[in-house]
Order: structure tokens, then sequence, then C-alpha cells
């Protein structure tokens, strides 16, 4: 797992390292890792570093110390470097070191500045770090406005300037990168919009600090989902694997329906049932999955069921809510996304159902769900945002979109970063919340006792992994991608976790 951590946090590490951070020990790896990762970058671009036209753009700070330090590497391996400093008073060494390998430093107002940002290859932003907030102010505004529109490559050095380190909020205006080479953990700003779209790729640099550096979250990697996927056992059987209950779909909305029984039926769980609520979805679902089980009943006593998934797909009638209601009677884990979550915004009665729960409950809203079901802006931080609403209704909140937050009731933090632009289409939300559902399920049945915090959360954090995996799956070759084929996709998916092996990019 990649771990995040804070602003707050970074610096602490720092300053737990004294004698490294006084004699500059700390700055120099950090340097040294961004000179690294342009000559990288340049030699890919354009064959090489000598000769390139590399633009520092220079605060006043150790961001700005680290951009110049780095600056003074590139001129010494053949670039021509020139510093634009946003401040009279750059760096020290950093500006000493540039100028000791042949660089040049010239403020922002001189009229030079505009053509050396033309004319330059990349531009290596060093303007505000880890300690900066709020909107910019100028200079610096103005510089980050002219780094708009540029033919050359962007480097942020730790996080674009603009980006909140911790929220990825970006108050106005943010450079952005194509690349951001961040030092000793990754931030949650950089994987949590809007921070994401501006970071580019993301680099990690050890400057020697993360021996005491606590952390405030992860990001799960492919090898940390494959024991949530098993592969089944001589010993095993239907029940031992899992049964997920789905109570999904309408007459106004039948193909949730399906598409949520199709990504249960492709995890490869011990078996799915269909909740028949006596609409005709019950045979349409059984006509396109054999293998599902039309159920009817009271679901709090079918004891087959390992975990429910209930709301995909609902109208938002009166036997949609009575259905919810039954649910969250359930002694096992239950999945609430999509109508199931406009009905809970909407009746407190409901609300209180789920904060009285003691079985784990996932909620799987999109911005506009989350806005009904809570009064906490996510454009204040997407990460506080899912993890008030954790907290208020005790629930596991999974906030969709690019860099899903994953946030538990006892604080458990947990952001994917495999999501791509081919999970946004209609039906995708309906895959997930079935694939979702079939690995608590799964999880639940092989546990001794009732999943805890931590372990829901890596649950919803590995079925977004598989979701976004299939969406890359899905769309290889720059092939369209419809809900179905994700579905259709989740099989390989979850093969590439259980021999891994290179996803598309």
């Amino acid at each position: 797992m990649i771990t995040l951590h804070e602003a707050a946090a970074i610096r602490q590490a720092e300053h737990d390292h004294p004698d490294e951070l006084a004699s500059g020990v700390l700055m120099a790896r950090a340097a040294h890792g961004v000179a690294a990762s342009v000559i990288d970058l340049l030699t890919q671009a354009r064959g090489g570093i000598v000769g390139a036209r590399i633009v520092v753009l220079a605060g006043a700070g150790s961001n700005g110390g680290d951009a110049l330090h780095a600056g003074a590497i590139l001129a010494r391996r053949g670039a021509f470097v020139v510093a634009i400093a946003a401040t009279a008073t750059p760096h020290a060494g950093g500006l000493s070191a540039l100028l000791d390998a042949h660089g040049r430093c010239i403020p922002w107002d001189d009229a030079e500045s505009a053509a050396q940002l033309a004319a330059a290859d990349l531009v290596l932003d060093g303007l505000l770090g880890i300690g900066a907030s709020g909107a910019l102010r100028e200079p610096i505004a103005s510089i980050v406005h002219a780094t708009h529109g540029l033919d050359a490559l962007v480097v942020a050095v730790d996080l674009p300037t603009g980006v909140d380190a911790d929220t990825g909020v970006v108050e106005g205006d943010a450079v952005d990168a194509d690349l951001t080479v961040t030092f000793a953990g990754l931030k949650p700003g950089l994987v949590t919009m809007p921070g994401k779209a501006r970071a580019g790729g993301v680099r990690i640099i050890d400057i020697g600090i993360n021996d005491v550096l606590a952390d405030c979250g992860g990001v799960l990697e492919e090898a940390d989902i494959a024991d949530l996927v098993p592969e089944p056992l001589m010993t095993d059987h239907k029940y031992r694997r899992g049964v997920v209950g789905i109570c999904a779909g309408s007459p106004q909305y039948p193909g949730a329906a399906l598409l949520s029984a199709s990504a249960a039926c492709a995890a490869d769980i011990g078996m799915v049932e269909y909740l028949d609520r006596g609409d005709a979805l019950a045979s349409r679902v059984v006509d396109r999955h054999p293998t599902v089980v039309a159920t009817t009943g009271d679901p709090s006593a079918n004891t087959r069921v390992s975990a429910w998934v209930v709301g995909p797909g609902f109208s938002g009638t009166p036997a949609d809510r009575d259905a919810i209601g039954v649910l969250l009677r359930c002694n096992v884990p239950v999945v609430l996304d999509a109508g199931a979550l406009t009905a809970i915004a909407h009746d407190e009665q409901l609300r209180q159902a789920v904060r009285a729960r003691t079985s784990p409950t996932v909620m799987t809203p999109h911005d506009g769900e989350f806005a009904r079901l809570s009064d906490v802006p996510v454009g204040q931080g997407r990460i506080a945002a899912a993890r008030a609403l954790a907290a208020d209704l005790r629930v596991t909140v999974v906030l969709k979109g690019a860099g899903t937050v994953i946030a538990a009731p006892d604080g458990t933090l947990l952001v994917d970063m495999l999501g791509s632009p081919a999970l946004s289409t209609a039906g995708s939300g309906d895959v997930l919340a079935g694939l979702l559902g079939a690995l608590l399920a799964s999880a639940q049945a092989r546990a001794a006792a009732s999943l805890d915090h931590p372990e829901v959360a890596r649950v919803a954090a590995a079925a977004c992994w598989i979701h976004g995996a299939a969406g890359r799956l899905a769309a290889t070759g720059a092939r369209p991608v419809t809900a179905s084929d994700l579905a259709g996709a989740l099989p390989s998916a979850i093969a590439h976790v259980r021999r891994p092996g290179g996803l598309p990019s």
C-alpha cells in the first residue's frame, strides 16, 4: 500500500531529522530526485538533456530552494537554465548553486520573463510548497497564469502551486503539471480532485525521513487485493465462498438490476440471489444469468445471504422505501447505492435506521447524491466531506469520482487512483455496487466475526480498484466502453490480481 501523509506530518518528520535538515542534506536529496525525473522526462521527449531550455520558477521558501538546486544539477548536465524569481530574496543556497553552474536568474517583472517561458522546453514549478494555502497572491498568481498554454512540459516540485497539499482544493488558479515530483510520501491533495487533475503523473522521492513519518491513509496497490479475491479451494462450497443478495431495479430502470447482477456474477463468489419484489424483473435477471437464484420472503430471515446490495435503479416508490427499511434490519453488510441514497437523504426514519445498524453499512454516492446526504460541501475538500458523512451516519462512505475517497467511521481513509474516464458511463455505478456487494459477501463468509471498519474500507477500495482495472481493460485500443463492457471485463481484472501482470495504462 502507498501511504498518504499530510503536510504537518511531513514537516514534523523533517524536524525529527534536525542534522540533515540544517545541513541541507534533505534538500540535496530532493533536488537530485527532481533533476533525475526531469532528465528522464526530457530524454523521452527530446532524446536528452543537453541543450534543453529549462525555466525554473523560484519562490522564496524551501520549495524554491529545491527547484534552484535541481536547476543547478541540470545546468551542469548541459541544459540552459534560467530562473525566474518571484521574490527579491530567492533561496540563497539554491541561487548560489545555480549561478555557480552558469545558470541565470532574472526577476519576474523583467521584460525577458515572457520570452524565456515561451521558448522553454520544460518549466520547473518551485513557487510554493506544502505550507501554502488559500488563493494565490501576486506576483505568484500572474506567474502561474503565464504557465498556461505553453508548449513546454511542466514539472511541479512537491506539488503544483495553487493545490492544497492536504485537501486537493484549488482556490482560483493552479499550475497544470505534466509530472509532480513529491518528497517522502504521497500527499492527499495529489490524489483527490481537483488537485489530482493538476498533478499529472506523480513520482515519489525518498529523502530519508520515512522512519518517523506518520500516515493519514493509503492507496491500495494490486498486491494488496489478492486476498480479497481468493481462488476457490478444494474444500470450498458455495456458501463458504459467499452469497450476495441483490435488491435492485424498477420498471423504469430495469438495466440497473441486470448490471448489478452481472457484476456480482462476475466476481467469482459462491452464489448470487435476486430479491423478487413482484415486478417481473426477477425473471429477466434469471433469463440473463441462469445461475442467479430468485428469492422471496423476508430478507432478514435469509440465512444464506452474507451481504446485500440495495438501491441501484430504484425510482423512489413507497415500495422502494419499504425494501430499504427491511434490508437495513439484516445483520449482514449492506451496500446502499443510487436510489437508496436518495430515499435516505429525504427520510429521517431511514437515516436513523442506518445509524442504528451494528453490521457494516457502505454508501456509494457520487457528488450529486452526496450533496443530498450531507451539508458538508465536497468543494471544500472531498476527504473531509466523506469523513464527516461517515462519522455522522456510522457508515463507510465511497465518494465516487476521479480519485474515489473511501472513508470509514473509525477514521480509516483510502483513496483509489486506478479509476479512468472509461468509468464515466451510465450504469458504471450499478456495476461497482454489484461487485462491492459480492466482495463483501465473500469477505464476510470467510470471516470469523462481523467485519470491522478497516476491513470494510479495504474491501470497498479493492472493489474500486478492480472496477478501475476493468475499465482500463475494456478500453484497450481506444475502444468505447459501456457498463456492460465493464461487467464483462471484471473476470479479466480479477485474474490480473490473482496472477499479476501489466494493466493497460
